[in-house]
């Protein structure tokens, strides 16, 4: 039978991006960072490691990290704590930097070939957060809108379509990334703040403590 430590550590020696890459290869070593876990009931898919990430090795070790854990209304030790929140993002690894020195987008190949049994191997999950339009388009699928700022405005429909209440599935909250080069979006969407982010906050409350 699959276990987290197990999958974990065949992720960790992942190289598909460099020696079967789809495209161009991965510009560096691959560093694949990802939170498995056969307990947490809450699971974050973002995008992909950053600069910082990649150095560190741990996820949201940047300011897009301090963003995301106020906006959860978590700290730091709650958000770290494997046993109740796990992280895997739509590409395991740093992607590298485009042209204009903004990150490229999540490598294909781990979608591919990892998500699925990253899927099946956390059934106990409550609460799905898919953070940036990569996340939502691989889950959401006929759900997800025609633009990232659509999708989330939905997050209510979304939320609701959910059957994490019946025990079948965990309730999905879709959310835009967390990075402060969102912060025009965010001054031109005030319902964000004012009524997604209250629920977010006191749906993870909830959890975490009945957990």
């Amino acid at each position: 039978m699959e276990t987290p430590v197990g999958l974990g550590q065949e992720i960790a020696a992942c190289r598909i991006c460099v020696e079967s890459p789809k495209g161009a290869i991965l510009p560096h070593e691959p560093r694949p960072v990802v939170v498995l876990s056969s307990s947490a009931i809450i699971r974050i898919i973002g995008q992909a490691p950053g600069t910082r990430v990649h150095a560190s090795g741990r996820p949201f070790t940047d300011p897009s990290g301090e963003r995301l854990r106020q906006w959860m209304g978590v700290d730091d030790a709650t958000f770290y704590d494997s046993r109740k929140i796990a992280i895997t993002p739509m590409g395991f690894c740093f992607p590298g930097l485009d042209a204009k020195g903004g990150d490229l987008p999540p490598r294909k190949e781990c979608a591919e070939h990892w998500h699925d049994r990253v899927d099946a191997l956390m059934p106990q999950i409550e609460l799905v957060l898919l953070i940036g339009q990569y996340a939502q388009h691989h889950y959401l699928k006929e759900k997800k809108s025609k633009t990232l700022t659509e999708t989330v405005k939905n997050w209510r429909e979304i939320m609701a379509s959910g059957e994490g209440n019946a025990g079948k599935g965990p309730v999905i909250i879709p959310l835009p990334h967390p990075s402060w080069r969102n912060n025009g979006w965010i001054r031109k969407n005030p319902w964000f703040t004012e009524e997604l982010l209250p629920e977010l906050q006191t749906r993870i409350e909830k959890l975490l403590k009945a957990g």
